[in-house]
């Protein structure tokens, strides 16, 4: 039987639910992703409508950017192993991940079977959500083994 992996993610955390002969995992990843900021004002130079200075806060918007980076690559390497995937998730992070994907394992994008907005979840609201989507028909017959 395939392995099918089904995943919501946002910028906070991924869940993962790993469907494999008649057994059910889960894994859950953690971003460690600062949240974004905006610094309250600037320093301006003396003449009128001259430059800001935007180090500091484009120093944090690079390091939040390589966060995601670092995010999802380790949520790539957990969906290596899946023959079949489904992605859901609210926001950006969904589609932020699918094109991490085609520039970091472009063959991983053929075995995408969808990409769905999903409000936040519980983890049994995912599990019976992945259940349906690849086994609509013997979805209450999976043993679930870990969580």
């Amino acid at each position: 039987m395939k392995k099918q992996m089904g995943m919501w993610i946002d910028h906070a955390k991924a869940v993962i639910v790993t469907l494999h002969d008649e057994n059910v995992n889960t894994k859950q990843i953690e971003s460690k992703v600062e949240p974004t900021f905006r610094l309250a004002g600037g320093a301006r130079q003396s003449t009128p409508y001259g430059p800001q200075d935007e180090s500091t806060e484009h120093k944090a918007l690079e390091r939040h950017k390589h966060q995601l980076h670092d995010y999802y690559k380790t949520v790539i390497q957990a969906l290596e192993v899946a023959d079949q995937i489904l992605i859901m998730g609210p926001g950006e992070a969904r589609t932020e991940l699918i094109k991490a994907i085609e520039q970091e394992a472009p063959e991983m994008a053929s075995r995408i079977r969808d990409v769905r907005p999903a409000d936040k979840m519980t983890q049994n609201q995912l599990v019976a959500e992945v259940r349906n989507f690849f086994c609509p028909e013997g979805a209450g017959s999976i043993k679930r083994l870990g969580v």
